[in-house]
């Protein structure tokens, strides 16, 4: 229960009296000292406050990004039992201007997609180990799922979980990758920067009103030690400190089932 304003008052007498007993009791030898000047506080400053406030967005960047996978079956309605390699291909077939051609921008996963019979990560199949976790808070996994977009240097990040007996794609994104963690019901995708010493994060989080992955965070953070400086940089949004994913395992998959508060990577086959 929050304190009320009287409760907040006596409360900060008593900090105040027990300090002073406490100098009093001690003499000069360890007193209280003064611990220098401090920066006077400023507080945020609105800036053409006779703008009309906006009531609609300027650009469409597709906050809420969910999609039905349709010709995919979800056997039991275990995301586990679906083959990673189908969803994929159910992807490429429905954007051919992206995978078909010669002159087509993802045509080489296309053609890549050829050596998937054994499943992900065999060969030069282009799909990539998938990983599984509850980031819905349903109590059921969910199924994160990345593959390269050939010729290019980008990489498609994908994550789908299951309503309503159908597989429902709940979060889309495309960039160059320098990291991917899962950090409690949150995905993290670290991108170069083009500024030295700088990387980008961004966030994702699942939002149960909106049943998507919405894109919470959105930074620019340095990677490098900063020079000259006697402020620690920003801290990274998982909590790690040594720059490497917190949520993925390294090495090859297990292929074991693991509680849905883990991540775990699958074996499942092509």
């Amino acid at each position: 229960m929050p304190l009320s304003r009287p409760g907040q008052a006596a409360r900060r007498l008593a900090v105040v009296a027990l300090l002073l007993a406490t100098a009093v009791g001690c003499g000069d030898a360890g007193g209280l000292e003064g611990a220098g000047s401090t920066p006077t506080a400023e507080g945020p400053a609105r800036l053409w406050p006779e703008l009309t406030p906006a009531s609609s967005p300027a650009f469409e960047i597709g906050e809420v990004n969910t999609e039905v996978i349709k010709g995919v079956k979800v056997p039991g309605d275990d995301i586990r039992r679906v083959n990673p390699v189908s969803i994929v291909r159910a992807e490429i077939d429905r954007n051919p201007g992206d995978y078909d051609g010669p002159k087509a921008p993802y045509r080489d996963t296309k053609r890549e997609m050829a050596d998937c019979a054994k499943g992900p990560g065999h060969g030069k199949c282009p799909v990539l180990t998938p990983y599984y976790r509850d980031l819905t808070g349903d109590g059921h996994d969910d199924l994160t799922l990345g593959f390269p977009l050939l010729p290019g240097k980008t990489t498609a990040v994908r994550v789908y979980t299951v309503e309503k007996h159908r597989l429902v794609q709940v979060m889309g994104w495309e960039d160059a990758l320098s990291g991917v963690e899962l950090a409690g019901r949150s995905l993290v995708i670290r991108s170069p920067s083009e500024v030295a010493g700088y990387e980008y994060r961004l966030q994702w989080t699942w939002d149960r009103d909106q049943r998507a992955m919405l894109l919470t965070h959105d930074e620019m953070l340095r990677t490098g030690p900063r020079k000259h400086s006697r402020h620690p940089s920003a801290p990274s949004l998982t909590g790690s400190s040594s720059g490497s994913p917190t949520g993925i395992p390294p090495g090859s998959p297990t292929g074991s089932p693991a509680p849905s508060s883990s991540v775990s990577p699958s074996a499942s086959g092509g």
